[in-house]
């Protein structure tokens, strides 16, 4: 590990817990230290050491057109002469709702926040509150956030009462929430029938990002609306990875289906801090001050943020050959990568949608949570650290989704393929 990344990582670990402020960060599921990032730029990151790596995360998710985007860039540097934080209305709000609106079909009203994590935890309670029920299902493996409503596992039955994923997690909390598999109609049904009246919403990743990339199979999503109406629940699409990253209107676009609330964050802040809700007037027209629910925050719609966040869905709406040509791209790292790993005889699943993308070691496919993890987690432990020495920053996680830029080049594909054949032949 390098000098300086070492000598912070010891310093941090005596004052941050684990020494990250984000438990990925630590690189415990794939061995060794983090290394520490200095800026970015472009297709690249650049370390403290002056190690330079072609960048697969993109913030996990935000950087569709790469780091430093010099459109984003300006505009914020523009914003920063007017102040950073103001506690009050500004423009830029209203701009940036009115963009995110005539993007997404679903979403005629929205409102901004200042995280993912803050955005699902407040549907979720629009939800119940609109409802007036309590109990919410999610999907093992899908993660939405820390909120505790969500850091439950699922039971030994499909249609198990949630228990504590994590300590501090109150039973009660676990008790109203119940969990399903993903890309399983089957079970979903279970639950409803077994609760027929209690449940308030299903929270789902549309296609997941947490688990590694993980695809809905044709009809999945279509069923899970289906039973969301016939029970009288509410659809929750946590787009907060796939909004604006898969179509210029979510993949709830590319789906043709529009949920009833959507939950977004990352690209929508080009970088910067942000959440948001969205959804039905009706349903949002109960969030304070136009109705009873709850939920303010001083840094909400900061105008650092909006600015940039303004900026990229600019980019988007200017650009929309992005998603083609991410798409083409990732097809073709794919294709590369499979004949690589066929001629080695290595037990391999890559799953790909756009610009999104993920290695499994396993000879599964890998349509939920329980096919994910039959993967060789150690062997992605190694791949790992092979692709890092080889200048490729990847997810340091098995159960996470790559994110191509279009900030790569030729130049940047060729070295990714070339480091990754060297490293398969290495482990």
């Amino acid at each position: 590990m390098s000098t300086l990344s070492a000598a912070y990582f010891e310093r941090a670990q005596e004052l941050i817990p684990g020494g990250v402020n984000s438990p990925v960060r630590a690189f415990k599921s794939v061995g060794g230290n983090p290394v520490f990032i200095k800026s970015a730029k472009g297709a690249y990151l650049h370390d403290v050491d002056g190690n330079s790596y072609i960048d697969l995360i993109g913030s996990w998710g935000p950087m569709l057109f790469g780091q430093a985007h010099p459109v984003i860039e300006d505009a914020v540097r523009q914003a920063l002469s007017n102040g950073f934080s103001f506690g009050a209305p500004t423009y830029n709000e209203v701009l940036i709702a009115e963009k995110i609106t005539s993007m997404i079909p679903s979403v005629e009203k929205v409102r901004l926040v200042n995280s993912g994590t803050e955005a699902t935890m407040a549907a979720i309670r629009l939800a119940r509150a609109y409802t007036k029920r309590d109990k919410i299902i999610k999907m093992e493996g899908c993660y939405h956030g820390h909120g505790d409503s969500f850091l439950i596992a699922a039971g030994s039955g499909v249609a198990t009462l949630g228990t504590p994923d994590s300590p501090g997690v109150t039973v009660s909390t676990a008790r109203d929430t119940l969990t399903a598999v993903y890309n399983d109609v089957e079970s979903l049904e279970n639950i409803f029938q077994a609760n027929p009246t209690d449940i308030a919403a299903i929270i789902i990743e549309p296609v997941v990002g947490n688990m590694g990339l993980v695809i809905p199979k044709n009809g999945y999503l279509e069923a899970v609306q289906k039973l969301c109406k016939q029970y009288g629940a509410l659809l929750i699409f946590d787009e907060v990875m796939t909004g604006f990253r898969l179509s210029a209107a979510g993949y709830q676009g590319l789906a043709g289906i529009q949920p009833d609330l959507t939950t977004l964050g990352k690209i929508i802040g080009g970088g910067l801090p942000v959440g948001a809700y969205g959804g039905k007037t009706e349903i949002m027209n109960m969030i304070a001050p136009a109705g009873p629910v709850y939920q303010a925050g001083t840094l909400s719609g900061n105008p650092l943020a909006t600015t940039a966040g303004l900026a990229m869905l600019n980019l988007i709406t200017d650009n929309p050959e992005v998603y083609a040509s991410l798409a083409q791209n990732g097809l073709a790292l794919k294709n590369a990568l499979i004949s690589d790993l066929k001629e080695l005889g290595l037990n391999y699943t890559i799953n790909q949608i756009g610009s999104m993308f993920t290695l499994f070691f396993t000879d599964k496919e890998v349509n939920n949570f329980s096919d994910a993890k039959t993967s060789d987690t150690a062997l992605f432990g190694r791949y790992f650290k092979g692709m890092l020495e080889k200048g490729i920053y990847l997810p340091p996680s098995q159960y996470e989704s790559w994110f191509l830029s279009a900030a790569l080049g030729d130049s940047e594909y060729d070295q990714i393929i070339t480091a990754s054949k060297a490293t398969l032949r290495s482990l």
